[in-house]
C-alpha cells in the first residue's frame, strides 16, 4: 500500500511538471520567481504570466485554484488522471482569454514551502581508548556498519517516500494561499495598466480572494472589474468581511456551485455576499471553471 501511494505521488509529480511545460510551451506564459526581492540561498515559488500581462492597458485576467495538492495551470487533478487535460487544467481557460485579448497571470497558491534535508545531529563516536584488541574492534565496527545498511534498506522498502527526514522552509510572503494573493497583488496586479481586472477563482480560491479584499478593499474595488467564483469555500461572517466588502460582492461577484438544477438557475444561499447560481453538475471537483458553461463565458471588457 505504502509503495502504491509513493508511486501515486511520483505520477502526481510527473502531470505537475508537464501542466508546467505546458504552461510555458503551449500557452506562452513567463515563469516568474517570487519573492521578486529574493536572495540566491532563500526558498522561492513562481507564478506564470503573458507577455502583456502588465503592460496590456484593457484587460487582465487572474486564476485562483482551490487547495491541496494542485498547482499552477491545474483546476483538479483526479479530473486530469481520470479524464482529460481539458477538463482538469486551466490551460483550455488561458488560451481562450488570450485569444480575446486578455493579459493573463496565473496564481500558485499552493506552493508554500519548500522541502529540505533535516541537518544529521552528529554522534560522537566512542573512545578508541579501550583495552580491546584493535582486530576486535574492526569486526565490531563492521558489524555496526552492516547492521546499519540492514536497517536503512529495509525503512527505504518499507517506507520509499521518506527515504530522507525533512524539514519545511516557508517561501517569504507566500507561506499560505492568502499571502500568496495578497503578494501577487502587491507586486504584479497593482501595478499592471490593465482597467479592467477579472478573477476566476475555484474552491479555496475564492477564499483567498475575499482575504484579498478585506486587506486591499479600495484598490480591489478600484481595478477588478468582476470576479466568477465555483464552489467557493469563501465565508464572509468567519473572515469578517464588512458591509462594503459584502455589498461590493453582491453587485461584482457570482459563484457558481454544485447543483442538479438548470445551468445559472439561482440557488438558495445562507450568506448575505454574492449570487449562488447552478453549475449542473453535482460534485465538487467536476465544478471547475474548465466545465462551467456559465462561468467559461468570458466577460467583454
Amino acid at each position: 500500500m505504502v509503495f502504491v501511494e509513493f508511486l501515486q505521488r511520483q505520477y502526481c509529480e510527473i502531470i505537475t511538471k508537464y501542466v508546467y511545460e505546458l504552461l510555458e510551451k503551449d500557452c506562452n506564459l513567463k515563469k516568474i520567481s517570487i519573492p521578486v526581492d529574493a536572495i540566491e540561498s532563500e526558498p522561492k515559488s513562481f507564478i506564470f504570466m503573458s507577455e502583456d500581462a502588465l503592460t496590456n492597458p484593457q484587460k487582465l485576467m487572474v486564476l485562483i485554484h482551490g487547495s491541496g495538492v494542485v498547482r499552477a495551470g491545474q483546476w483538479a487533478r483526479r479530473l486530469i488522471i481520470n479524464e482529460d487535460l481539458d477538463s482538469g487544467t486551466q490551460i483550455p481557460f488561458i488560451k481562450r482569454a488570450m485569444d480575446e485579448g486578455y493579459g493573463v497571470i496565473v496564481l500558485n497558491p499552493n506552493e508554500n514551502y519548500i522541502e529540505v534535508e533535516k541537518p544529521k545531529i552528529q554522534v560522537q563516536s566512542s573512545s578508541d581508548s579501550s583495552d580491546e584488541p584493535a582486530e576486535k574492534r574492526e569486526r565490531k565496527d563492521k558489524v555496526s556498519k552492516e547492521t546499519k545498511k540492514r536497517r536503512d534498506f529495509y525503512e527505504k522498502y518499507r517506507n520509499p517516500q521518506r527515504e530522507k527526514e525533512m524539514m519545511q522552509l516557508y517561501i517569504r510572503e507566500n507561506g499560505s494561499p492568502e499571502e500568496h494573493a495578497v503578494y501577487v497583488w502587491d507586486h504584479f496586479i497593482a501595478q499592471s495598466a490593465a482597467e479592467n481586472v477579472f478573477f476566476v477563482a475555484h474552491s479555496y480560491g475564492g477564499l483567498a480572494f475575499v482575504e484579498l479584499m478585506i486587506q486591499r478593499e479600495a484598490d480591489v474595488k478600484s481595478k477588478v472589474t468582476a470576479v466568477a467564483l465555483t464552489d467557493s469555500v469563501h465565508n464572509v461572517w468567519h473572515q469578517e468581511a464588512g458591509k462594503t466588502i459584502r455589498e461590493w460582492m453582491r453587485e461584482n461577484c457570482c459563484n457558481w456551485v454544485s447543483s442538479s438544477e438548470p445551468l445559472d438557475t439561482s440557488v438558495e444561499s445562507m450568506l448575505p455576499d454574492c449570487p449562488r447560481v447552478s453549475a449542473v453538475y453535482g460534485n465538487h471537483e467536476a465544478e471547475s471553471p474548465a466545465n462551467d458553461e456559465g462561468c467559461s463565458t468570458i466577460p467583454e471588457a
